[in-house]
């Protein structure tokens, strides 16, 4: 079976691509899967991790939304994945490597999305990013310290997923794009859902070009990457393409992601993670074991982002209602 994989990818593969008999390895050097390639098993690795589960229960951008069709963490993760594995057979990249790129890009991300990012960014004093989280929570926290020991290229492209990162690799590359393609058309969807914004508001001349659906607009980017980057050592769209969705991203922040609505909400997260950060700092002997141990090695600042990134949204009001909340007050 791994032979077979093996041999489809030295047939069939771009020249561009990375082909998983030259992975530049791992941390810890293992004895090989008879069945599975490199990539292949890193992928299996994080589906299985305690940090990929816990997605389900992070923010995307609506925090609580009323509803059963708004996006999680994991179900955007799991877009992601689609759009790059889409992409990189397209252009005959290692869709194992990809797969597994995409899985893990956001394990490191905070609860209540990008403004538990941006609070934690705040309160570290060496600042806290999640795409740099999540290579620390694939390389160290999982596992109880351990890491899960992934191939260099998979922890590269997670790295480096993040708009204005450069990965080394193609699927990197496929990834970070997929990532763009994926949250700006489910966010818009979001948008809408919530009341935030109505179809009629979106960038005319964006629609046009792209298609008035998701999935129209998904297939436009695709497509685009394909006519643009096959057999060649890119992954890039078109330019009007890539016009077309730079004005969508930047409809979105204006309308979306700066709302005051939203920004309200984000000052309430803000207040909780403030105080579980000022709470632990002050008394890091309540922290659970594994992060009082850490604290042997690592300094106070990244032990708490540790900790406290790796909360689901769920787990940190729970933490906070049982710190600051008085037992006969709550609900």
């Amino acid at each position: 079976m791994k032979d077979r994989t093996l041999l489809i990818e030295k047939t069939f593969l771009s020249p561009y691509a990375t082909r998983s008999d030259q992975t530049a390895g791992r941390l810890r050097e293992e004895k090989p899967c008879p069945m599975r390639t490199d990539f292949q098993r890193d992928r299996d690795r994080i589906i299985h991790c305690k940090a990929f589960r816990r997605l389900k229960n992070k923010t995307q951008v609506f925090f609580s939304p009323e509803g059963d069709h708004y996006r999680t963490r994991l179900t955007h993760t799991l877009t992601v994945s689609q759009v790059a594995r889409a992409i990189s057979r397209a252009i005959a990249l290692n869709e194992d490597l990809t797969e597994a790129i995409a899985l893990g890009h956001d394990l490191g991300h905070t609860p209540f999305g990008h403004s538990g990012e941006r609070i934690l960014n705040r309160l570290n004093p060496n600042g806290f990013t999640h795409n740099v989280q999540s290579g620390r929570v694939v390389d160290y926290l999982e596992n109880d310290g351990r890491g899960l020991n992934l191939t260099r290229e998979v922890v590269d492209g997670i790295i480096n997923h993040k708009m204005g990162c450069t990965p080394k690799t193609l699927e990197g590359k496929a990834v970070s794009v997929a990532d763009r393609i994926a949250y700006i058309n489910h966010d818009i969807d979001d948008a809408i859902e919530g009341g935030f914004i109505t179809f009629e508001d979106l960038p005319k001349k964006a629609i046009k070009v792209l298609g008035k659906t998701s999935s129209e607009r998904i297939n436009s980017m695709v497509y685009s990457i394909y006519e643009e980057s096959n057999g060649k050592n890119k992954v890039e769209m078109g330019e009007e393409v890539a016009e077309a969705t730079a004005a969508l991203r930047a409809f979105l922040f204006d309308r979306v992601y700066n709302d005051k609505t939203f920004r309200d909400e984000e000052k309430k997260a803000d207040r909780m993670i403030s105080a579980l950060y000022e709470y632990y700092s002050e008394r890091p002997e309540e922290l659970p074991e594994f992060y009082r141990e850490e604290l042997k090695t690592f300094d106070k600042d990244t032990v708490l982002c540790d900790y406290i990134s790796g909360m689901s949204d769920m787990y940190a009001v729970k933490t906070f209602s049982e710190i600051f909340i008085p037992d006969n007050w709550k609900l």
